[in-house]
């Protein structure tokens, strides 16, 4: 639990520990947010943001990792993280990482996930990685995805996308690869930070293929025998 502005809140956290001896102490985060903006401008008289794609989508995401790493133990130890106060300037990873840098936890990579509700369009990759010049991540999942499942999409980098979502303040602590995955690229959803980012404008198919394909890719590289994702930079 945290405080932001005198109100409480809290990240919830869910911890997996890994079945080699070896391996098992070294963790990898896998995280999403669970906060949203709360109210935006009102339409037809609806002024709650529900935040379906933004970032439900994502929290989704991770809560389906949990359930199939919990029942198949990975080797190496997960912390599956679903972060508060993310718009308030990523408050809750910020809180977190303060947290496990003072245990001393020994951090291999984080993987963040952030709006997967709807397809990229005229991509030949499924998603994209912020910060994807920064580390062996995309190579690594794309390898192990035998695709390009990976993309890198120029728009992030014009935002600065790598320093805007939950993966920031874990890189910023622990200086190992920690970036985001994400399929929103400001032109195929018109809802970011809207009242119409509803649960009605997801599309399930597209989400349930997306979370297929990741389950065995993320399975794959929780257990990988070597560090393979690394820094470039």
């Amino acid at each position: 639990t945290f405080n932001v502005n005198g109100v409480q809140t809290a990240n919830v956290v869910g911890y997996i520990k890994g079945t080699d001896s070896i391996l098992a102490k070294e963790t990898v985060i896998i995280g999403a947010h669970l906060d949203h903006i709360g109210t935006a401008s009102p339409v037809n008289g609806d002024q709650i943001a529900n935040g379906a794609n933004d970032n439900a989508s994502g929290s989704t995401v991770v809560l389906l990792l949990a359930k199939h790493f919990a029942a198949h133990p990975p080797k190496r130890s997960v912390l599956f993280t679903w972060f508060s106060a993310e718009e308030k300037g990523l408050l809750g990873s910020t809180h977190l990482a303060s947290g496990l840098q003072a245990k001393s936890l020994n951090l291999y990579t984080m993987i963040n996930f952030e709006m997967i509700g709807v397809p990229l369009k005229d991509k030949p990759y499924t998603a994209y990685l912020t910060g994807y010049e920064y580390s062996t991540m995309a190579s690594v999942l794309n390898a192990h995805a035998q695709d390009e499942f990976i993309g890198f999409l120029p728009k992030a980098k014009e935002y600065n996308l790598f320093q805007r979502s939950d993966n920031y303040p874990l890189y910023q602590a622990f200086q190992v690869p920690c970036q985001t995955i994400s399929t929103f690229d400001f032109t195929n959803y018109d809802y970011y930070h809207h009242v119409d980012d509803e649960i009605s404008a997801l599309d399930f198919e597209f989400m349930t293929s997306f979370i297929n394909d990741i389950v065995p890719i993320l399975t794959k590289a929780v257990n990988a025998g070597t560090q393979e994702i690394k820094m470039k930079l």
